[in-house]
């Protein structure tokens, strides 16, 4: 009997600790997107207003698409032209190369780092992912998505990849902007369901 009692007790704790970290890790995700959101209010080169927030669309947040991944420094890389939608280039560097398991599924991505030296020293540690995948122009905008990350996250050579903070470039919004295009190494031949979705305002021209 006591043991009975012992074994509900330990489950009781168990479930009061996943309940909070669920909580914790929706919480992060609401703080993430409403400074995402206040951050095109900040820019005075933003495409969108106050007004067009209210058009930005996501996918609910799913802790499945938060993936620990293996992350293997790439050494010696050369510099590369990384092409936009507006058809100047930006030089790049494959920074690390990624392994990243989806439910049984292998996921192979590159991450890159801008060799431009930044105006702000606080960008000097800044990696970027850009993806396409099977929900591009279908529910999320057609020229794939991005997500953000920094050299500091790389721990053991393993770094977390939350595809819930996936983003679209300022091109899915209005034209006028230099929005990098996911190279062919990064076309995930699945769907990420997570992350930000088509944005259902109108289109600008600049």
């Amino acid at each position: 009997m006591y043991n009975n009692i012992f074994f509900v007790f330990v489950l009781l704790i168990l479930s009061c600790s996943t309940a909070k970290n669920v909580r914790n890790d929706d919480q992060n995700l609401v703080e993430f997107r409403n400074t995402y959101k206040n951050g095109f209010l900040q820019d005075p080169r933003s495409p969108l207003t106050k007004d067009d927030l209210q058009y930005l669309d996501f996918y609910d947040g799913n802790k499945d698409w938060t993936l620990t991944c293996d992350c293997k420094k790439v050494e010696k890389a050369k510099p590369f032209e990384l092409p936009t939608y507006s058809g100047v280039t930006r030089t790049y560097i494959v920074h690390s190369d990624l392994s990243c398991l989806y439910k049984g599924q292998t996921i192979l991505l590159k991450l890159y780092k801008n060799i431009t030296q930044p105006i702000n020293p606080l960008y000097k540690n800044n990696l970027f992912l850009p993806f396409k995948d099977h929900t591009n122009g279908e529910t999320t905008y057609g020229g794939g998505r991005y997500i953000n990350l920094y050299e500091t996250e790389i721990q053991n050579e393993k770094i977390i990849i939350d595809f819930n903070k996936c983003y679209n470039p300022w091109c899915a919004y209005s034209d006028g902007y230099n929005c990098p295009i996911p190279p062919k190494e990064n076309h995930i031949e699945m769907e990420i369901l997570a992350g930000e979705k088509k944005y259902k305002g109108t289109y600008k021209n600049r």
